[in-house]
């Protein structure tokens, strides 16, 4: 179906919607009103579009085995440690967002490389035959290591990093701006990872003092719901996001270690799994929060080959 076949969707008006990067009947489906109004339409014909879109891809009620049956086109993504993939229950999901949180050297930004490179793969190597988008919010991106990481699993090192788009982020608003460009170029290319490292560095800089963290959190709701409706369930892809850490003063005993961003980024996380660093090149993983798993940890090693299972 297409965007013209909508009621009171013209020529003129479907051009607008393709330009913001609206380009199919299921983008329209996913926006909130205030979306399209932003693109220059009214709010009642927003409603209306919106509304008809939804009505023809039968956006209502389902029963139980047919969300079980589209639950069967969700992909799974090897982390290249078979006890990491474990806390996942076979590896990292698509249509969901993984948080990946730890101190300075606990392993987030490797891991990220690792998946990057993992998600080239064939399906039953623990892939997805497709390329990978990388935000880089702190300038850690290393092509030298995607070389290495690809070399160890005998992988063309200029045809991976051909595949991997990567994108700089200046400040929040950009980072903001480069999420929906990667909404806009999943259409063309045929990518199912979006990694965001890290995700919350431009937010907590920009936004200090407590009299900002309103103005902050909304912001950030913003950006995670265009990473979870716009890319996750849209394009059926796996979202990774790492994220800093604080020490909590209120904690007297215990680890007083907890992810930055407060609850809307653990209401938007699927699955939260703290890392932190171990004896020599080992780290921890431990899954605080999932849908399905229960609580568990587990012990892998950043190697020169790239992720693997602890000996």
């Amino acid at each position: 179906m297409d965007l013209e076949e909508l009621p009171g969707v013209g020529e003129t008006i479907a051009e607008k919607l393709r330009e913001a990067g609206y380009v199919s009947i299921e983008a329209i489906a996913a926006a909130a009103v205030g979306e399209l109004v932003d693109v220059g339409l009214g709010e009642a014909s927003a409603k209306k579009i919106i509304n008809a879109a939804r009505d023809s891809l039968q956006m209502g009620f389902e029963s139980g085995l047919e969300v079980l049956a589209k639950r069967e086109q969700i992909g799974k993504l090897s982390t290249g440690s078979k006890e990491f993939d474990k806390l996942f229950g076979g590896g990292i999901e698509t249509q969901a967002i993984t948080e990946m949180f730890g101190k300075f050297g606990s392993g987030k930004t490797q891991v990220a490389h690792q998946l990057a490179v993992n998600v080239q793969l064939p399906k039953d190597k623990g892939g997805l035959e497709a390329g990978a988008i990388y935000i880089d919010t702190e300038n850690t991106f290393r092509p030298e290591r995607i070389q290495q990481m690809s070399k160890a699993l005998k992988l063309d090192p200029k045809e991976v990093l051909g595949n991997i788009q990567v994108a700089r982020a200046y400040n929040s608003d950009h980072q903001m701006l480069l999420a929906e460009k990667a909404s806009e170029l999943m259409q063309e290319k045929n990518i199912k990872l979006v990694i965001v490292d890290s995700l919350i560095a431009h937010f907590r800089a920009e936004y200090t003092g407590r009299g900002t963290l309103a103005s902050r959190q909304q912001k950030l709701n913003r950006h995670m719901h265009t990473l979870q409706r716009k890319i996750a369930d849209l394009h059926n892809a796996a979202v990774m996001v790492t994220n800093q850490v604080m020490a909590r003063p209120d904690i007297m005993f215990g680890d007083p270690t907890t992810p930055v961003g407060g609850h809307i980024v653990g209401h938007h996380s699927t699955f939260r799994v703290y890392l932190k660093k171990g004896k020599a090149s080992k780290r921890i993983a431990e899954m605080i929060d999932s849908p399905s798993m229960p609580d568990a940890e587990c012990v892998f090693e950043v190697l020169t080959d790239g992720i693997r299972d602890a000996k």
